[in-house]
């Protein structure tokens, strides 16, 4: 093995240099004679030896700026090499003619030219000899093949693939953003709420497909572990931009890949040194940065920087004079020498010593412009995807260099790529020529998409290579699953209340999801997720009975080994403890959402929660959730702003739900009492597991104790609580003159506004439960649309009119969220509404204080209607008046809101 480091005679050394020359000689001897192995034990021992002697050596994270493998390592392409030219030139074409085309004739339809163009080689590589459809277990089982997070802005290549494929027809392709005309269209990236046959995972948001896929390659050895799906050699990649790398997800858990030994994960970061608006490190290098931060964390590192025709310079220069030129320059003059040409290069890089000058003086400049970074290069990006996949014992990265703009002469690696939409003709015909692409000429000049026949030889190799490898990729789809949902007497426990105890709805849940995970048909289907706060929802009994999930069980004696509620992690535990990570637990939800579809089994995820961490923080991955089609139950805890006591500001959520409801598969619940609860978790499971519904739940749960009634007789009471209204208690003495709207905790400062408004001020109200403002809302706006739409037919009722029917008097509705909840059914209740909610930021003191300040206790609620009354001409003022005074109300407090 030859080194490129020229050591000096020993005779111009002084006798310290001398010494250190012999040293690094022996080495390079012991290196030729018994290989790099053996080479990187002995350094492994001197590290080791240096430690114990007490020296200190610098740590090195970062590794010469050229190719992890050398090009003596590298095995010969397995594939016919022009060929696969051929066939990348024909995708890249279509690619481009699909956004070349919609721009010129819908200017401002959008797409992206640049990013495929430089990931399109890392990409063809995967496609024709890793990315597996299938595979078979080792019991012979058929069994879902890789999983593919694609980099979002280069979807028009993947379209342009499936099109040669058969799979789009030119229509489609014509149709690129165009999905709502007469002819079928394609989403803009990948989505598979919009194409539910074709992508799996929406990866366009920055940062949430590589944290995905680490926990999604992570959910895979968890169902492995937990013999619900065989082993196989079924790898996660994921195609990320260097620029992404800015983003806090995509890099805030890699950590994680490492602790779990996932060497079924691959990261291949597209490292064409651009974002959207300029350099990803102008001043410095991106792959030496991420370099660091990946082997800082204990990642197989594999660098694929320049092409194979760099080898040949590599070999000639026995000075070191070229890695250390390039190791001189930052990204923004890398960009600068692939935009501005060979001259250029020649003058800037090479000029810079004459030494290299010298090594380049039979390079035309049109020869010096084409030299090729290591990602758009097949043998050195099969070499690193072949070692990647044959890694064991932890993840890859693999950091490849490519181009933005690549083929583009006007913007190859220019600021401006990536705004790129559509060329000029001249532009269209250079590309043709730059890529050798066999359009004809007519076709060519109108840059539209061109397929050759089914029998040219570069479909006949694209199609036999998908068959070695199983199938197509992406390919979304599932086959139907068989789920025995536990009917209404698994229930019964629940639904005759607590049975005089003071319990909350959290404790009532977890008592369910005990129940759940014994169950004999779904049990082992249930995955519990909790961020590092089981113990605060009263999950210690939970952990003892199934355990905490650890990919390498439990090395260590727990010191509460000998008490009951011990705490206790298996290999195959049931339950994904995710430490201090709402990010992290909620792509865990995402996996397990998803595995009905990506793995064939059913899995139940209940996400445990702080209600104010969830939505507000990971409402981006909620959304990407819904767009996955993922089912799941979110459990919102300590819910409400004033439920959740001293903890003050930042804790206490009152809008939660208000977000929840921007989600159109997102169905919202806020339930009161244990029967609501088990009414809608029975539900939930049989719409989105029996039924097939593709919907998810949020489910909001408290931490305030107290007595839970048993559900109320009538056949209308389940459906008014899945559908979000029923009368919950009825006028104490006489006929009802206003009604009373109350959801979760505050349910109960309702009720006790209605003794007081009867036994103080002689006024009977009825009290509605609202499990679900969302709910009724949204079944009032499909039922108004319905009449919009119909008005030849007669009108529909929404149920929200119909459950209350002739109730008379105004409506008071209060809540422990913001006001604009139970605002939404104003189009529908008119001037009858008031609402009482807690608008504002939180406080710290007990739930008497804060609903005093709120004004959503049991007195504001009793204000407000007495108010209500005079308003409406039912009570007179004086009478108000003494009302205030007698139940204690302050009528100059300032607006909790504004405070």
């Amino acid at each position: 093995m030859a080194t490129n480091v020229a050591v000096p005679p020993a005779s111009a050394l002084n006798d310290r240099q001398q010494e250190i020359a012999e040293w690094i000689e022996a080495f390079d001897e012991m290196i030729v004679a018994e290989g790099a192995e053996q080479g990187a034990e002995l350094m492994t021992a001197l590290r080791q030896r240096a430690r114990e002697a007490g020296v200190t050596a610098g740590i090195e994270l970062t590794t010469p700026y050229k190719n992890t493998i050398p090009k003596h390592d590298e095995i010969p392409y397995p594939g016919d090499r022009d060929m696969e030219r051929r066939v990348e030139s024909l995708i890249r074409w279509n690619a481009m003619a699909m956004v070349h085309g919609q721009n010129k004739k819908d200017a401002g339809i959008g797409g992206h030219i640049s990013t495929y163009s430089s990931v399109a080689t890392l990409f063809e590589v995967g496609f024709n000899h890793f990315f597996h459809a299938k595979y078979t277990a080792a019991d012979g089982t058929e069994q879902p093949g890789d999983f593919v997070y694609f980099q979002g802005h280069a979807s028009p290549g993947v379209y342009a693939r499936a099109f040669l494929e058969g799979r789009l027809s030119e229509q489609h392709l014509l149709n690129f953003r165009h999905e709502l005309r007469d002819h079928p269209g394609l989403s803009s990236y990948p989505h598979p709420w919009l194409m539910k046959d074709f992508w799996q995972f929406p990866t366009v948001s920055m940062g949430i497909g590589p944290l995905n896929a680490i926990y999604q390659a992570r959910f895979m050895k968890y169902l492995e572990n937990r013999n619900l799906i065989p082993h196989t050699d079924r790898k996660v990649w994921a195609f990320v931009g260097d620029g992404e790398s800015d983003e806090v997800d995509t890099l805030g858990a890699i950590s994680l890949a490492t602790r779990e030994n996932l060497d079924n994960l691959i990261f291949v970061v597209n490292c064409n040194l651009q974002r959207l608006d300029g350099p990803v490190r102008g001043n410095k290098r991106i792959i030496d940065e991420l370099e660091g931060h990946f082997r800082g964390c204990g990642w197989n590192v594999i660098k694929c920087i320049w092409g194979s025709d760099w080898d040949a310079l590599f070999e000639r220069d026995h000075t070191g004079l070229l890695l250390k030129r390039m190791e001189e320059c930052v990204d923004g003059d890398f960009q600068a020498y692939k935009a501005k040409g060979g001259a250029y290069l020649r003058e800037h890089f090479f000029g810079k010593y004459p030494q290299l000058v010298e090594l380049v003086k039979d390079y035309t400049d049109e020869q010096l412009a084409k030299l090729h970074r290591g990602g758009h290069d097949t043998q050195k990006v099969y070499n690193a995807y072949k070692r990647a996949v044959e890694h064991k014992g932890g993840p890859t990265v693999i950091l490849a260099k490519t181009v933005k703009g690549y083929g583009f002469a006007s913007t190859e690696g220019r600021n401006a790529a990536h705004n790129e939409k559509k060329l000029t003709d001249e532009g269209v015909l250079s590309f043709k020529q730059r890529f050798d692409i066999p359009v004809p000429d007519e076709q060519a000049a109108a840059g539209k998409p061109w397929k050759p026949s089914d029998e040219a030889p570069e479909l006949k190799y694209l199609q036999e290579h998908r068959a070695k490898l199983g199938g197509y990729v992406p390919t979304r789809g599932w086959k139907p699953f068989s789920f025995t949902n536990p009917g209404v007497d698994f229930y019964k426990e629940w639904l005759g209340g607590s049975k005089g105890r003071a319990v909350s709805t959290t404790m009532v849940f977890v008592a369910i999801l005990r129940a759940l995970m014994k169950d004999k048909n779904i049990g082992r289907l249930v995955v519990p997720i909790v961020p590092d706060e089981g113990r605060t929802f009263g999950m210690e009994s939970a952990v003892k009975q199934v355990g905490i999930y650890a990919s390498e069980g439990q090395k260590y004696t727990p010191h509460d080994s000998d008490m009951l509620l011990s705490y206790r992690e298996e290999k195959d535990g049931q339950i994904l403890e995710e430490g201090i990570t709402e990010a992290g637990s909620m792509a865990s939800f995402t996996a397990a959402g998803t595995a009905y579809a990506n793995y064939g089994v059913p899995s139940v995820p209940f996400y445990m929660y702080y209600s104010m961490f969830g939505f507000q923080r990971i409402g981006d991955m909620a959304w990407a959730f819904a767009d996955s089609r993922g089912k799941g139950f979110l459990m919102g805890g300590t819910a409400g702003r004033t439920t959740m006591l001293g903890e003050g500001l930042q804790h206490q959520d009152g809008h939660s739900h208000v977000i929840s409801s921007t989600i159109p598969t997102c169905v919202s619940y806020d339930p009161a009492y244990a029967y609501e609860m088990a009414v809608i978790l029975q539900d939930g499971m049989q719409r989105m597991y029996v039924n097939d519904e593709q919907i998810f739940y949020y489910v909001t749960m408290y931490n305030e104790d107290y007595v839970h009634p048993e559900m109320p007789q009538g056949d209308n009471v389940r459906e008014g609580i899945l559908k979000g209204l029923y009368r919950f208690k009825s006028a104490l003495k006489g006929k009802a003159t206003v009604q009373l709207f109350g959801s979760g905790t505050i349910l109960n400062e309702v009720l006790k506004a209605q003794e007081i408004l009867s036994s103080k001020f002689n006024i009977e109200a009825d009290v509605w439960s609202v499990p679900s403002y969302t709910e009724l809302r949204r079944d009032a706006l499909e039922i108004e649309r319905w009449n919009r739409l119909h008005p030849f037919e007669a009108e529909k009722t929404p149920y929200l009119v119909e459950a209350l029917g002739d109730a008379p008097g105004p409506v008071i509705a209060a809540s422990d969220w913001m006001k604009v909840m139970p605002d939404a059914l104003s189009p529908w209740l008119g001037k009858r509404l008031v609402t009482l909610g807690t608008d504002g930021f939180g406080r710290s003191d007990n739930r008497e204080h804060l609903r005093e300040f709120f004004e959503v206790d049991a007195k504001a609620i009793v204000a407000a209607t007495i108010s209500k009354l005079v308003r409406d001409g039912a009570l007179k003022a004086k009478d108000a008046k003494k009302a205030f005074a007698e139940i204690g109300i302050n009528t100059e407090a300032p607006e909790p809101s504004k405070q």
